[in-house]
């Protein structure tokens, strides 16, 4: 069974999100969400809440679960028995620095890293941009799932 983490911020968790976690359901026998608890960036939403957020978003997918982690994602993707870790790229930006992250996790715990392309569809979303669009009563539409655009409105009302 070959277990893969699809981590990040998620604050909050965009369709472009959305989009990477659902191919990687149809790869991979179990994905793990992974949310940083404690990310460098202050968080418009707290774990638990990105947490709640996603596991409304993935009741669909039996093959998922949603959990929380502080360190090093090498060391929870261990504990968890995950070999693989699953990064969405946007832009030919995202990949130099995801790389060098691969490269990192590689050389600390021997975990693979596979890079999934976010659909053309999605890849001008950001969780930065739709926090902006939301701050300003700007249209989520096409942007987020309707339980993070209920989470946004009622955070910035």
């Amino acid at each position: 069974m070959t277990v893969a983490v699809v981590p990040g911020s998620f604050d909050p968790p965009t369709l472009g999100h959305v989009d990477v976690i659902s191919r990687a359901v149809e790869v991979f026998d179990r994905v793990l969400i992974a949310v940083v608890a404690n990310p460098s960036k202050s968080p418009l939403f707290t774990a638990d809440e990105r947490t709640a957020m996603l596991e409304e978003i993935c009741t669909g997918w039996e093959n998922t679960e949603v959990d929380s982690f502080d360190g090093l994602l090498v060391d929870f993707a261990r504990d968890k028995g995950a070999g693989v870790i699953v990064k969405g790229l946007r832009a030919v930006s995202d990949f130099e620095y995801e790389l060098q992250m691969a490269q990192m996790n590689h050389h600390l715990s021997g975990v693979q890293t596979v890079f999934l392309p976010t659909s053309p569809d999605h890849a001008y979303l950001s969780s930065s941009l739709v926090k902006e669009v939301g701050r300003f009563g700007g249209s989520l539409d096409g942007l987020v799932s309707p339980v993070v655009a209920a989470a946004l409105k009622e955070r910035f009302e």
